[in-house]
Parts: structure tokens; C-alpha cells; sequence
């Protein structure tokens, strides 16, 4: 059984990072003058009562008194695990630092063929009208088309855009350029980078977003449970959808199951102790080399599966030679891999032995492939589990994604709703009749390379194979993300941000990527609109109505408006829009859902009533789902259920990759060592950075909410370092700190703990880049956003994914009176 809702950003087919939907603000003139082919419904807003909604944190219940939200909570209860984002959604819609009108830069006002880009973000803001705003974005699009073509205009537009199947912002950029005359566009993610582009040589498929072994098999089969870089109670808030928020059950049931498990990861995170696990703690970026030394000594105690590596595994042989040195001399055994894993050679061999004797289901998490030669831990994960051999069998093997969007939970009997791709056909006035999907094909490059490619024009990137070439960027239209939180070494960012010519950004909040643009249209949240979407990108478990709570927000509009606008300045309006209003197009989404339900003999109301009741439709799993094992079919007849590899099996050895003769990433799982790690000569820095998922957030989202009230430490993003390093340095809890490298530094406030590997520190990604000094080059950043301190290089030349978890850092107590904060507050 695959995945049967591809909702989550894929990387093999390049069409299916820009699929979503299109839609029209339904309440204003242009929605009103389009409604008519099809039935109206009543979007007239509650002013007291309840509204039920969605966010990616799961459904919500909002309650509403004279037209303002007063209260949000969950909308059902599945465990007693609490989600802490659930609660925030007036925060969101009245948040002090709304961008309230269009925008544009003053240096960029008085001359857009001049702009002055190196005063991006220290320039002055100028309120214009609407209609103005859009006039000047259509115009400067149109004179960098004219002069730099396809290749001139960037709408990669990367990050986790609103749920909803309709106002997906992303989409409906990349609607627009294509309707308007192609772009250039990314590859990829920043979550996955590396593993989904390995796994599809090793496995034929891209794993990291598959659905996974049952919860129920797993709670009946499997005898031990190891979660290696994965913190579940944390990612699970969250779905690149909407949450089911099934998973947090079946780990509530996994804790009282008796099951023996194993965390494995350099912070004793919050899943380690709510399942009174056994933590191990290795080094980080060292996970590789813990992994061999775990395969020797089971080849060591002929304790390995011989007949499954022989019958469904390609190459082993070739990776037994390295793994005993036969080139290199060096024997890859539990006593080697101690000295770099920091984990004593006499647990390894134990864990060796327990995987082995007992059922294993290994959980992995992505934090471990989110760094230099990030391909390598996926795959030695796979050539573990083959030695192992219980791929295939109920309860054993591995699962790359347990931790996200409720990996797991039974796949439902349910119908899908639909939506609208943006692969149409480009107007012939603007490209000489070519399609978007040859330009954006043409013209993309790997996602995480964004400040490489803004940097060198013209240079050629090795990827995957082949050789991509960086074009010359003239105009940035970024909507849905962030990127000055979630790119890596943020002050390179920002030297590459200020190249290009015009940058637009659509935006709900004054985040640091709003304050770097040229011209910033405001946006609404997904309370000031209808919507629908599903919740369980696995499960596919609910129906959702989005509706709309309240009003919009001071002149924020739909995304959707503000490309139809532009659509029109181009000439391309019916193109875009097909005339339809927002609710037109969720009903006509539902009625393709409606449709198949009738085929399947699944009974949903029409969608007057669905719309009109307010209420989820609920889908159930059928047993034979809740029996789902993965690969179950492949080891069954690996002749008839091949894998999508060469071969046709797991691809320990790759021939495809021996091919490309890359130095930094060979035909086999290899130790690698990576540019900064705790087992380096001549440290210029002392402690290792890991920065994973952050507990109350998602990745920069809702850090401008009163939730951080509950994580910020002296006002700060929390730093967490082991006690005898923090006695070693005077720190003591709540102090600020000062943590930086040669990269940047950031202030950040201490918690002092044991539950962190010694010589590792910890800070979450996506707190907002604050600059004490707008005009300063390199400047502290004070709200302690960790990217200012992370590197930017490509994991290998195989996946280029980021290497955000290879960082080494320096710290210190801050002597100085911390400066406040201005990031949450409006611009000047």
C-alpha cells in the first residue's frame, strides 16, 4: 500500500513539487461579479458562535464573540498528549506585527531600474494603494522578462505554505508564472534533501514520504522499538496537511506496551522520557560509523541473514570488502567506530545482538541526513536492517517517517478531494508558445543551493549525476516561507539576497524575509477565507471545512486576488482563474471526492449539507490496511514485486553511483568525515550544534505568537548545554549566553541540563533573525536565531540537501545588558 494523498513536496517527478490549487477571495467585487456557474452557498461570517477550521497543528474549534475569535482548541482529543499550537489562532490573526498595507521600499520607489538593493532591509517603507502595487509589480516583471527572460525570474518559493487545498500560496505563484511566462524553480527540500535522493537509488522510491509498516502490526509484532534521531511528541504536532493527531495515540500505546526501546539521538529528548526509554547518545553526524560497527560484529558472531542479502539485496559483498578494510586498511569494527561515535564498544555490540534476536522496528528520524554526507545514514540504516533481515516482515525493518504526519496510521477507505495543478499551458505572448514544465524543467536547481546560485551565475552545480547551471536572477517572488530562518549561514544569505534587482514578497507578518523585500503585499491567514483540506497525509482521514472566521485583516488579501490582479495586467485573467470564485472551487474539488464516494460506495453528504454542517466527514481503515507491512509484497516474490531499482532490490552497492565517480559520495555506504565534528584536529570551535524541530513551533511559525511566553528563556531562543560544560564555562540556567563561529553569532538564554551529550549544545531552528545592527555586516543576532551560525554547503554533490546539523560553536556568558527585541514589532 502506497501513500495515497501526495500532498507533501516530492523531488522525482519535478511537477509534483508545484501541484495544488488556485482560487478567488469570494467576497470581494471580482468574486462577485465571477459567481453564477455554480450554486451559491452562504459564506457569511459567525459573529457569535463556533467556527470549525484546520491548521498543519490538527482541526480546531474557534470560538467567536462579536466577530472576534476569543478562544481556539482542539477540535477532538486522541491521546493525552497536548499539542501546544493549537491554542494560538488569535494570536495569529491579531498579532502586532500584521503587515497591514501593500509596502514598498523607498530606495526602490524612488528608482526600481536603481533600487540601491545593498539598503534592503535598512531602508526606509513606503504605504502605497493597492491597485499602485500591483501596477509596479506587473511592470517590473514584465521589464526583467523582457530583458532576462525565463531564466531572470525566481519563484522557487519554498516552505510550509497555509493548509488548505485551495489558497496553497505557492501554487498560485507558480500558477501565475506560468500563465505569465515560465520561472525558474527548485528541487527538492530542506526537511529530506539528502535522503530522497539516495533512497531512490538504494530502495526505487523516495521513502522519507511513504506511508509506513501499521501501528497495529507494529504494537503486535515487533519487541523492540529503536527511535534514532527522531523526537515524534515533538514533529507529530504538526502534518504538511492537517494533522489526524492519530499518531500521538499509538505512541501513548507503544508506552504501555512493555516493548524494549531504545532512543537513540545526543539529547534525551521529550519521546526518549515520556517512554522511559533506554538513551544512547553518540556523537553527532556520527551515526554512520556506530551503524558499521553494529554490521561487523554481527558478521563477526554470524548472526546476519544470509539468504535474505543474497535473494533481495544487490552489492553487499563489494561493501563487506570495505567494511574489513580490503583498500584501505582499515576495519570497520565496534572498537573503530567507538573512537568516532563516542559510544562504548561493548554497547554496540550489544545493541548489535539485541537487533538481531529480537523483532526490530527502527524508526529513523531526518535530523541525521540534514548534514554533510547526510546520504549516508538512511542508507547504512537500510544495509543494517538487511543484515538484519526482517525487511518486509511484520513489526521488523525500518520506517523513515513515524515522526511525520502520523506515519503509521492505518490508510483509510475514503475519497480524496481534488485540485487543480499548475503544469496549464503558457500564453504564447509571453514564451513563443513553450510550457512551463519545459522551462521550469530547464531551469531548476536544487532547493538548499539558493544563496549559491544568487552568488555565482553561470556556475555549474553537479547534481544527482548531471550538471545543473545557475541563471542569472533579476526578480525574487517569494511567498508561503521564510528563508531567513530556514536557510542555512543567514549572513551569506543575506550578501546573496542583495543581488537581484526586485524582490516580492506576499506576507502576513513583518518576518525577517518581508523586511529584506523591495515591495510586500499583505495577506490573509487561513481564518480570513474558506478553504478545505484532509487531514492524515497518510491516512487520509478526515474532510475538513475550512471556513472563514472573521474578516480580513486592514487591506490584507487572498493570495489568489492578488495573482488574479496581476493575471489581468498581463492579459492572462480567464487563464488564470477559469472564473471561478473561492467556494466554486471547493465545491468542485468536493464534488470529485463526491463522485468517487459513489463509486466506492462510501455515503458523504452533498456538500450544501457538508458545508453547512460544520462538521469533519470521517473515513474508516479497512483491516486489511490495519495489516499493512512494507515491503511485505517485495519479500513475498521479489521476482514479481520488484523494488524500483536497477536491480530490482535494495541497492547496498549502487552501479548507478559508481558512474558518476563523485569522490564525496561513493557506490556503497561509507564513512565519511564530515567538515566540522567533535573528532576533528584543530577545532576552531568547541562544542557541537545540533538544531533540530523546535517543540512549540512550526519551524518559524507562531514565534510571534504568546507562545513563546512559554519557551523563551530571559527573552531569548533557549540554548540547552550539559551541566559540566556550563560549570566549565560560569553558565548558569537563564543566563544569556553569546554562541558563535566564524559564520555569525547569536544571543541565546541557557538552560543547563543532563540530558544533553557532553560537548554538544542545542538550539531549535527558526526563531526570527533579529540584526542589534541593521546596517552592520555580520551583525549579533539577538533574538538567537541558530542559522546565523549553521553551514552552508551541499551534502554531497549526489543530493546537495542541506548540512544544516554540521556545525562546531563557541560560547560564552553575555557580560552585557541583552538589547531588546524588534523583530515582532512594526517597521519603521
Amino acid at each position: 500500500m502506497k501513500k495515497i494523498n501526495q500532498q507533501r513536496r516530492g523531488f522525482i517527478k519535478l511537477a509534483a513539487l508545484f501541484t495544488a490549487v488556485p482560487f478567488i477571495d469570494s467576497v470581494s467585487k471580482r468574486g462577485q461579479l465571477l459567481a453564477g456557474t455554480i450554486s451559491t452557498f452562504s459564506t457569511s461570517l459567525v459573529k457569535n458562535g463556533e467556527v470549525l477550521t484546520a491548521a498543519h497543528w490538527g482541526m480546531l474549534k474557534l470560538t467567536l464573540k462579536d466577530g472576534k475569535i476569543i478562544k481556539s482548541e482542539p477540535y477532538q482529543k486522541t491521546s493525552n498528549i497536548k499539542n501546544s499550537l493549537q491554542h494560538y489562532t488569535d494570536d495569529l490573526v491579531y498579532a502586532k506585527d500584521r503587515v497591514k498595507y501593500p509596502m514598498v521600499r523607498k530606495s526602490y520607489l524612488d528608482n526600481p531600474d536603481s533600487p540601491k538593493p545593498e539598503l534592503r532591509g535598512n531602508d526606509e517603507w513606503v504605504r502605497v494603494p493597492y491597485e499602485k502595487a500591483i501596477k509596479l509589480i506587473a511592470k517590473e516583471l514584465k521589464k526583467t522578462r523582457k530583458e532576462k527572460g525565463t531564466k531572470g525570474v525566481f519563484a522557487g518559493s519554498y516552505g510550509w505554505k497555509s493548509s488548505g487545498n485551495m489558497h496553497n500560496s505557492r501554487v498560485l505563484l507558480h500558477r501565475f508564472m506560468t500563465a505569465t511566462g515560465g520561472f525558474v524553480g527548485t528541487v527538492g527540500d530542506y526537511s529530506t534533501g539528502a535522503s530522497q535522493v539516495i533512497m531512490p537509488h538504494v530502495l526505487g522510491t523516495i521513502e522519507v514520504y511513504e506511508q509506513q509498516t501499521s501501528w497495529p502490526v507494529v504494537l503486535e509484532h515487533s519487541k523492540v522499538v529503536v527511535i534514532w534521531g527522531a523526537n515524534p511528541l515533538t514533529t507529530l504536532k504538526i502534518a504538511w496537511s492537517s494533522t489526524d493527531e492519530n499518531g500521538f495515540k499509538y505512541f501513548e500505546k507503544l508506552k504501555k506496551s512493555g516493548k524494549k526501546i531504545i532512543c537513540i539521538d545526543p539529547y534525551k529528548t521529550e519521546t526518549c522520557e515520556y517512554l522511559n526509554a533506554q538513551w544512547i547518545a553518540p556523537n553527532p553526524n556520527t551515526d554512520v560509523s556506530m551503524m558499521m560497527g553494529m554490521v561487523h560484529t554481527l558478521l563477526e558472531a554470524k548472526k546476519y541473514d544470509e539468504s535474505f542479502l543474497s535473494e533481495y539485496t544487490e552489492g553487499f559483498d563489494k561493501f563487506k570488502d570495505y567494511l574489513y578494510g580490503k583498500e584501505d586498511k582499515i576495519v570497520k569494527d565496534a572498537a573503530w567506530a567507538s573512537k568516532i561515535c563516542g559510544i562504548d564498544e561493548k554497547t554496540i555490540k550489544e545493541l548489535a545482538n539485541l537487533f538481531y534476536d529480537n523483532r526490530t522496528m527502527f524508526m529513523s528520524g531526518w535530523g541525521m541526513q540534514r548534514a554533510h554526507h547526510g546520504e549516508q545514514p538512511h542508507w547504512m540504516l537500510v544495509t543494517l536492517a538487511s543484515v538484519i533481515g526482517q525487511i518486509g516482515l511484520p513489526g521488523g525493518g525500518f520506517g523513515l517517517s513515524y515522526h511525520y504526519s502520523n506515519g503509521g496510521v492505518p490508510t483509510t477507505k475514503s475519497a480524496i478531494i481534488g485540485g487543480m495543478t499548475s503544469n496549464i499551458e503558457v500564453s504564447k505572448k509571453y514564451t513563443g508558445g513553450s510550457s512551463w514544465l519545459e522551462n521550469a524543467a530547464k531551469y531548476a536547481f536544487p532547493v538548499a543551493r539558493i544563496a549559491d546560485a544568487l552568488l555565482n551565475p553561470g556556475k555549474k552545480l553537479d547534481f544527482n549525476g548531471k550538471q545543473v547551471t545557475y541563471p542569472e536572477i533579476d526578480f525574487i517572488y517569494w511567498v508561503g516561507g521564510n528563508p531567513f530562518s530556514h536557510h542555512q549561514d543567514i549572513n551569506t544569505l543575506i550578501k546573496a539576497w542583495k543581488k537581484p534587482r526586485t524582490i516580492v514578497v506576499n506576507e502576513l507578518y513583518w518576518t525577517p524575509t518581508a523586511r529584506m523585500a523591495d515591495i510586500v503585499m499583505p495577506t490573509t491567514t487561513s481564518y480570513e477565507r474558506n478553504d478545505i483540506t484532509m487531514t492524515g497525509d497518510y491516512s487520509n482521514l478526515n474532510i475538513v471545512p475550512m471556513k472563514q472566521a472573521v474578516k480580513k485583516q486592514f487591506e490584507a488579501k487572498d493570495d489568489y486576488q492578488i495573482f488574479s490582479d496581476l493575471a489581468k495586467e498581463f492579459g492572462v485573467f480567464k487563464k488564470y482563474t477559469q472564473n471561478k470564485t473561492d467556494i466554486q472551487w471547493i465545491e468542485e474539488f468536493y464534488n470529485q471526492a463526491y463522485e468517487q464516494s459513489v463509486k466506492m460506495n462510501l455515503k458523504i453528504p452533498t456538500f450544501k449539507d457538508f458545508w453547512k454542517a460544520n462538521k469533519p466527514i470521517t473515513f474508516e481503515a479497512p483491516f486489511e490496511n490495519t495489516q499493512f507491512v512494507r515491503y511485505s509484497d517485495f519479500r513475498e516474490d521479489p521476482i514479481l514485486n520488484p523494488l524500483g531499482t536497477p536491480s530490482g532490490k535494495i541497492e547496498i552497492y549502487s552501479k548507478t553511483i559508481e558512474k558518476m565517480n563523485y569522490d564525496d559520495c561513493k557506490a556503497h555506504p561509507t564513512w565519511f568525515e564530515p567538515s566540522e565534528w567533535l573528532g576533528m584536529k584543530n577545532k576552531k570551535a568547541e562544542f557541537a550544534l545540533i538544531s533540530p524541530h523546535p517543540r512549540h513551533r512550526l519551524h518559524s511559525q507562531l514565534n510571534n505568537t504568546s507562545l513563546r511566553d512559554k519557551y523563551a528563556i530571559s527573552n531569548r531562543e533557549p540554548i540547552w548545554i550539559n551541566t559540566e560544560d556550563a560549570k566549565a564555562k560560569g553558565i548558569k540556567n537563564g543566563d544569556v549566553v553569546r554562541v558563535f563561529n566564524k559564520r555569525g553569532e547569536i544571543l541565546a538564554g541557557a538552560i543547563v541540563t543532563n540530558n544533553l551529550k557532553k560537548g554538544v549544545v542545542r538550539v531549535q531552528e527558526g526563531a526570527w533573525y533579529n540584526p542589534l545592527n541593521k546596517a552592520e555586516k555580520n551583525s549579533l543576532c539577538i533574538n538567537g536565531s541558530v542559522n546565523i551560525l549553521t553551514k552552508d554547503i551541499p551534502s554531497s554533490k549526489l543530493a546537495n540537501g542541506n548540512s544544516s546539523n554540521t556545525a562546531l560553536v563557541n560560547i560564552e556568558k553575555y557580560t552585557k545588558k541583552a538589547p531588546d527585541l524588534t523583530i515582532f514589532k512594526q517597521p519603521s
